[in-house]
This record gives structure tokens, C-alpha cells and sequence, in this order.
């Protein structure tokens, strides 16, 4: 259940069938059949808001061991980072090599890989790994602005900053899937996300330039690309909009 879940973060909903080789790789470990792996995605999915809310339905027979760790991976998302990862290690089905620390977004002052901090500094990467492949895989590895795919731009962005909420800094919905030009406009408050899921330019920092025009203030008023699960949350959308944003 622990690799179910931590498959159903790193794969879009649209491919979570049984001819994915992600999903044919991991079934033969746990000495399961893809149609059965697929299946356990798909019941998942029936817990999950942003699918339901969408109209679209998972396969509805979850069972109460589901439901309960549904609710407890989505209360302590570092703790079922952490435990997730190290069973997959052990099971030998370790996804794609782990971000760098540069990739993943971590705080310089947060790096210390000497001490007492290495096993900090392990969760905090791994932690911070599944956050990326969560996001990016939630908008189908494209900046929701731009629509760029390209995997080596795109950033899996904090919306309220990784200071400022410890608690949910690997919270899937506390991210966007923004190019590295947008996401450090959006870190510096040059741009945020209205109400209604536009963009919003702020006019403080617009040079008269070109570039500026056509890479960030051709973007305001524009709807951004919703993701397929884990939808950004409102309260921390308002949090961006009133602490960081520059009006």
C-alpha cells in the first residue's frame, strides 16, 4: 500500500493503466499483476478531491486500510516521504536518480551534510524529491503558465515559502509547476495566482522591455493550466497574494 502511494504521487492520473512500465516494473517486485497495481492506483484515485471534484471517477471499492492511510500521508506528508522511500529502496524499485540539490529548490542555509544534520538533510532531500515528482507529475510535467515541458526548466515551486510552513513544505498542494523564470517571478512576488486561477503581473518591477512583454506581463489576466490531483490550495494561494506579492 506504502509503494501504491507512493506511485500514485509520481504518475499522472492519465497513465495509470496497466501497460505504463512504471507500473508493470513495480508489479513485478511486489509479485503483482500490472491490471492489479493499475486497479490499486484507480481506487486511490476515488479518494482523491481534485479527481472527483473533476467529474472523473476512480474505481469506488477502497477499503478502510486505504482511506486511513490516505488521511495519514496527507497529514504528515515528510513522515510518509521518508517511510515510502525506504521501502521502495528495500523492495529494490527506486524510481528515477534523485533531483539535485540545486533542482529541488532546498534553501542554501538549510544544506548541511556534516554532523549531527546528515539525517535531516536525507529527509529533507528525499522529502523534497517526492514533492517535485508529485507536482510535476500532478500538471503533467508542464509549467502551468507557459505550457513549457521541458523537465529540466520546470521547478516544482512553493506557494507559501518553505520558511514559512513547516508543516505543509511537502504538501503537494502547496505547489505549482512553474518554469524557472516564473517560479523565481513568483518566489520574488513579481506574479501571483487570483482568485479565479489567473495570473496576476504586478506592475512594480516592468522595465518597457521586450522580453519582460512577452515572458511575464503577456501572462497576466491568463488562466493557469489546473492540475490533474493535488489542485494548489486557496488558503495558501491567499497567503502568497497577501504576504509575498508585490501590489
Amino acid at each position: 500500500m506504502l509503494v501504491a502511494l507512493y506511485l500514485y504521487c509520481q504518475i499522472p492520473f492519465g497513465k495509470m493503466h496497466s501497460r505504463n512500465p512504471e507500473i508493470i516494473r513495480y508489479a513485478e517486485v511486489l509479485n503483482r499483476t500490472p491490471s492489479a497495481l493499475a486497479m490499486k492506483l484507480t481506487n486511490l484515485a476515488s479518494l482523491d478531491p481534485a479527481i472527483t471534484l473533476s467529474g472523473r471517477r476512480g474505481l469506488e471499492n477502497v477499503s478502510t486500510t486505504d482511506k486511513a492511510m490516505w488521511d495519514e500521508m496527507q497529514a504528515d506528508w515528510e513522515g510518509f516521504a521518508v517511510e515510502a522511500r525506504q521501502t521502495a529502496t528495500a523492495l529494490g524499485i527506486v524510481g528515477n536518480l534523485e533531483p539535485t540539490v540545486d533542482e529541488l529548490g532546498i534553501p542554501e542555509e538549510v544544506i548541511d551534510y556534516t554532523g549531527a544534520a546528515k539525517t535531516a538533510q536525507v529527509k529533507i532531500r528525499v522529502g523534497q524529491a517526492l514533492f517535485r515528482r508529485a507536482v510535476l507529475s500532478a500538471y503533467d510535467n508542464r509549467c502551468c503558465i507557459t505550457g513549457l515541458a521541458e523537465p529540466t526548466l520546470l521547478v516544482a515551486s512553493h506557494i507559501v515559502p518553505w520558511r514559512a510552513n513547516v508543516k505543509n513544505r511537502l504538501n503537494p498542494r502547496n505547489g505549482l509547476c512553474l518554469s524557472v523564470l516564473h517560479d523565481r517571478a513568483f518566489d520574488v512576488g513579481m506574479i501571483t495566482i487570483a482568485e479565479d486561477m489567473t495570473v496576476k503581473v504586478s506592475s512594480r518591477h516592468a522595465d518597457g522591455s521586450r522580453f519582460f512583454e512577452t515572458a511575464i506581463s503577456v501572462y497576466d489576466s491568463q488562466p493557469i493550466a489546473l492540475p490533474e490531483k493535488f489542485p494548489p490550495d486557496a488558503e495558501f494561494l491567499s497567503h502568497h497574494r497577501e504576504h509575498v506579492f508585490q501590489r
